[in-house]
């Protein structure tokens, strides 16, 4: 089914949207609910934030590969599995939409749709951990598409569910929303002098995967 560029990119902005949308949204109701338990706010955060992948992945994947991540799309376009300039389009339209997604969560509760975050998420630990984050969820989506792609959008819920427990950063794996969730002073939130590094650490996390992945998984010779 070739899927013309307009449509690809009204789903990563849908996509993207509602992804940054959950992660703040679900992350200002468990803190309000859990009662100044972190481990419960960050449980329900863990919960909402793995079910809407799955279904963004499900829903969307067909139409523009549900990337929703600057990550994922430099390294589809490495591995040229979408152009260059379909790439360059994509990302204004994640970072875009993650940051919408932001505002309309403060919109639904409520808040201040303008914020910048407090939250401190700094030092080399935390680095690492996005790296790694990263890490894990490009191999997931190459090495799972490559021999059971039916269940990517499974696979892919799970290591960021799995990344947010793992992880000491709680697994951004996202530059467009890292830049979302700077604008978001909520359990979400990161402080938006900690997002250069961040985004940094992201992408060489992917860089690793596409290189490990391009030995573990080579592409096989056409007939």
């Amino acid at each position: 089914m070739t899927v013309g560029l307009g449509r690809r990119l009204t789903a990563e902005a849908l996509g993207s949207i509602l992804l940054t949308g959950t992660v703040v949204g679900s992350g200002i109701l468990a803190s309000r609910l859990a009662g100044g338990n972190d481990a419960v706010a960050l449980l329900g955060n863990t919960a909402a934030t793995g079910a809407i992948l799955f279904v963004l992945i499900s829903a969307l994947g067909p139409i523009s590969g549900a990337h929703f991540n600057p990550a994922v799309t430099l390294v589809m376009a490495l591995r040229r599995e979408i152009s260059w300039p379909t790439a360059l389009a994509y990302l204004p339209v994640q970072v875009g939409g993650c940051i919408l997604g932001a505002w309309l969560a403060h919109a639904m509760f409520e808040l201040p749709l303008i914020q910048a975050s407090t939250h401190l998420r700094a030092g080399s630990a935390q680095m690492l951990s996005e790296g790694v984050a990263t890490f894990a969820l490009l191999f997931t989506i190459l090495g799972v598409s490559r021999w059971r792609a039916e269940t990517v959008p499974a696979a892919v819920a799970l290591v960021i569910v799995a990344g947010y427990w793992w992880t000491a950063s709680t697994s951004f794996a996202n530059p467009a929303i890292s830049i979302a969730r700077a604008m978001s002073d909520t359990f979400a939130g990161v402080r938006p002098d900690d997002v250069p590094a961040f985004i940094l650490a992201q992408i060489a996390g992917a860089l690793v995967a596409w290189l490990v992945c391009w030995f573990l998984f080579p592409k096989e010779p056409k007939s």
